[in-house]
Formats: structure tokens, sequence, C-alpha cells
């Protein structure tokens, strides 16, 4: 059984993701050195810690192929090739940017309370970077 303890600091680690959208790399940087500083504590704050940092590894990863796949979808569009595969395809990309966004923040609050009732919480969609 985790202490109160543990319980709060998990869900700390976890809330800790959203340092993401306030500065660049803040979703990687905080949860990091918070794992850092807490993870010989307990095995539920090392396996608290992995989860998250992998997490925001792989949505860092799925965010930047997304950008640049808008990026080249547009480019055509600028450069005055208006041809509808374009339009579609940067607009299907730019969707899909978003909705990973507000699936971010939502699986980030899953994972707080998880966390808070001592659960470990298995992020859907995330490479295992850190094991």
């Amino acid at each position: 059984m985790n202490s109160t303890s543990e319980k709060n600091n998990a869900f700390l680690l976890q809330l800790s993701s959203f340092s993401g959208y306030f500065f660049p790399f803040g979703g990687i940087i905080v949860p990091l050195i918070f794992w850092e500083l807490t993870k010989r504590d307990s095995e539920f704050l090392d396996a608290t810690g992995k989860e998250v940092i992998n997490f925001n590894l792989s949505f860092l990863l799925y965010s930047v192929i997304l950008i640049f796949g808008i990026v080249f979808s547009v480019i055509p569009i600028i450069i005055g090739e208006y041809t509808g595969l374009y339009i579609f395809l940067a607009a299907g990309l730019g969707s899909f940017f978003l909705i990973l966004i507000v699936l971010k923040l939502i699986l980030i609050i899953i994972a707080a309370v998880k966390s808070n009732q001592g659960e470990v919480y298995r992020y859907p969609l995330t490479i295992r970077f850190i094991k």
C-alpha cells in the first residue's frame, strides 16, 4: 500500500506534465527533475515517473511528426499550388494535432486521479523509451 505522501508526490508528478503548456519542453524537463528527486523514495514513484516521461516523450514525437506534416502540406499551398489534396491534408493533420492536444490534457487528468488513488497509470499510445 502506498502512503499518502507517495500518492501526493505521484499526483504532483503527473500534474507536472502541464508545465509543457507554459514553456517549451517543460512537459519533459519538469517531470524529469521531479522524478530524479523522488525515484529513490519508492518503486511506485519510480514507475510513475517513467510513465510520465515516456508519455511526454511519445507525445513530443507525435507532435513533431504532425507539425512537419502540416508544414510540408502547407508549403505547396503558399507557393500557389492550390490543389484540394494539399488543403485536405493540411486541414486533416491540423485537426488531428488539435485532437492530440486535447487527448493529452484528458490523459494527464485521468493519470493524476489514478496516481492519487495509488495506481500506476499506463498511458495508451506510449512508446517505452525508459524501462
